[in-house]
């Protein structure tokens, strides 16, 4: 029998939120400095991010609504804290707050200080300060906007009765727009005509280019954000990239930010839309079907290849497919756990799949945040080209085993069968031969290249960061550059050898319990690099606790643990409660050391309380 009374609102926890400290300095300020102590009689949320992350940049996304709907009580404060050595230069944080659009202040911390003294694990995790300076909430990964939300409006009445709530304009101060022809462009395509369409992604528009690369023809979208088909004056985009000519002379645009892929008449400058909801997808739902009703997840690129058009689907780190023969879309590869693992495509993983090319017999792929070259063969399988995995990126030539790129976003094949990288964070562009096993560099002074158009025995490079496209002869001979080698610069977590308690904290929002009308409402998968790190509790499981043995002859590693937690509204008058998805995927560098904790706690939803013995919500 079921308890109609709802439960009363539970205590929160409160610790002192730690001061906030950022080499770089803050940006959207209008040059002002910080700190908490200035905003206190404020909500402020704290939003750790990285601008290579998918999962940050959804949260980007899902926090718009709540940053204008509580614009006079509510402060977001972006902590920019890099993976790649490219996202710790300051100009870069400066280009990527612009080119996503982010509307409040951004504390640039290149040596993540900040991260350290909140004891983040993750990209991205929000943190929810009251007015009087408490850290009162953390969740990790994206899909909480609905729980801070609530959890706002109980503050503000809260320190409104208290006379600790202060109203009032925030410290956001818009910087000037710059007038270049292009603002961060994504992606190029050669039409049939010898002109070049380009997706502005920051404008929200394409831009057909003159033959020279240069002269604009035409501007396609009114340039405002938005998802609405019409004219070519009239339709609306959301940060669109990738390109791709269709059977029928038409255009395929990767629509990113509305989760959808659109059609474009060349002839008529129309745009209608070819699939996606303009939701994006969440675990659960449809992974195949008729195209206009199955939610897509930030599609990056998309190619034509084997009669279907693939697409690059950055948001679950899958490749899908649209088949034009049947207006359906399907996933054709990838579990939606992210990493480098090679294989049949339905057990490969990927970690978002950014750029995408095709050749008679292969669909290569640029894998941006495992530094990766990869390609499907005509059978479906995965492989491998360039790259190890999440944690190893660099600019080095040589061998395609011990090669390195750094993020690369684009991928464009080349008439010696061999192919050309866009190697976004190295600025540079790459070859691989597959003849050879060869990588080389091309070019290097680009600024974060993103892609790549052939055009004769000329190669027309996106260069995003410098607002324009860049003429190029390929070279007959390769740039010598200076090996170097990089990790991501996280301090490893000490942790004891043996028996590791792994706690996977989330409490159910207020207003909300478990969702297990369907069986289990949580999930746990855990694995390790190197493999033998752990010895015991690796694979899936239900339950968000689980307690591992460590190798004692392996010293370090990495601890990879992905966990979804389904909740829904707790209403029992309500047949049909709003249900949520809440996940997150964990790279946890770790050192074996005698002596040290033998718990890690990891918070996807919650504050975490390590006397407490029911983290997980019933």
């Amino acid at each position: 029998m079921t308890d109609a009374t709802p439960a009363p609102t539970p205590r929160r926890a409160r610790v002192r939120a730690p001061r906030l400290t950022g080499k770089g300095g803050w940006l959207n300020t209008g040059d002002k400095q910080y700190t908490l102590a200035d905003l206190r009689g404020r909500i402020v949320i704290l939003d750790f991010w990285t601008f290579c992350c998918i999962n940050c940049l959804h949260v980007l996304d899902e926090l718009r609504e709540l940053e204008e709907k509580h614009r006079d009580t509510v402060v977001i404060i972006g902590v920019h804290s890099p993976k790649f050595v490219h996202e710790a230069e300051h100009q870069a944080v400066v280009d990527a707050v612009e080119r996503y659009g982010v509307e409040h202040p951004v504390l640039d911390d290149p040596e993540l200080a900040t991260w350290k003294q909140y004891a983040v694990r993750a990209w991205p995790t929000l943190v929810v300060i009251d007015p009087e300076g408490y850290v009162v909430a953390q969740h990790a990964g994206e899909g909480h906007a609905h729980a801070i939300e609530r959890l706002v409006a109980e503050l503000e009445a809260e320190h409104a009765a208290k006379g600790t709530l202060r109203r009032g304009d925030g410290p956001y101060v818009a910087p000037e727009p710059e007038p270049t022809v292009l603002r961060f462009p994504g992606k190029a395509l050669a039409l049939p005509s010898g002109n070049f369409l380009v997706s502005d992604t920051t404008r929200h528009q394409l831009v057909e280019l003159a033959a020279d690369g240069e002269s604009v023809v035409r501007r396609i979208g009114c340039g405002v954000r938005g998802f609405g088909d019409g004219t070519a004056d009239s339709a609306t985009f959301n940060e669109p990239q990738g390109l791709a000519l269709g059977e029928d002379g038409s255009v395929v645009v990767a629509d990113t930010v509305n989760h959808a892929l659109r059609r474009l008449d060349l002839t008529t400058g129309a745009v209608t839309t070819l699939a996606g909801t303009g939701r994006q997808w969440m675990q659960g739902e449809p992974t195949s079907g008729p195209a206009r009703e199955v939610s897509l997840s930030s599609p990056w690129d998309v190619a034509r290849w084997q009669g279907r058009l693939w697409i690059a689907m950055a948001g679950v780190h899958q490749l899908w497919a649209y088949d034009p023969a049947e207006d359906t879309v399907a996933v054709t590869a990838g579990t939606t756990n992210e990493g480098l693992v090679d294989g049949p495509g339905p057990e490969a993983w990927f970690a978002q799949p950014s750029g995408l090319a095709a050749t008679a017999d292969r669909l290569w792929l640029a894998d941006s945040e495992t530094s990766a070259l990869r390609w499907v063969d005509v059978g479906g399988a995965v492989h491998t080209a360039v790259g190890t995995g999440l944690f190893d990126f660099g600019h080095r030539d040589g061998a395609a085993e011990q090669a390195l790129l750094q993020h690369p976003l684009g991928v464009t094949a080349l008439p010696d069968g061999s192919v050309a990288i866009s190697d976004t964070y190295n600025h540079a562009l790459r070859r691989y031969d597959p003849a050879t096993g060869e990588v080389t560099t091309l070019a290097t002074d680009l600024r974060e290249p993103s892609d790549a158009v052939l055009d004769g025995d000329e190669i027309l490079v996106v260069e995003s960061a410098r607002h324009r496209l860049t003429r190029l002869r390929l070279p007959e001979e390769a740039v010598r550059v200076e090996s170097v080698a990089h990790r991501t610069q996280r301090a490893a977590t000490e942790v004891a050898p043996g028996e590791l308690k792994l706690d996977v904290i989330f409490h159910a929002p207020a207003g909300q319990k478990l969702d297990t009308r369907y069986g289990p409402s949580t999930r746990l998968l855990v694995s390790a690099a190197p493999p033998e790190l752990l010895v015991t509790g690796e694979g899936p499981g239900t339950d968000l606790n689980r307690t591992l043995t460590l190798n004692q002859s392996v010293t370090e590693g990495v601890l990879h643990v992905s966990a979804m937690a389904a909740s829904c509204d707790d209403d029992p008058s309500n047949e049909y409660p709003a249900c949520h998805v809440h996940q997150q995927d964990w790279g946890v560098p770790v050192r074996l050391t005698e002596g040290a904790t033998d718990r890690l706690p990891l918070v996807l939803a919650g504050m975490d309380d390590p006397h407490d013995p029911h983290h997980q919500d019933a």
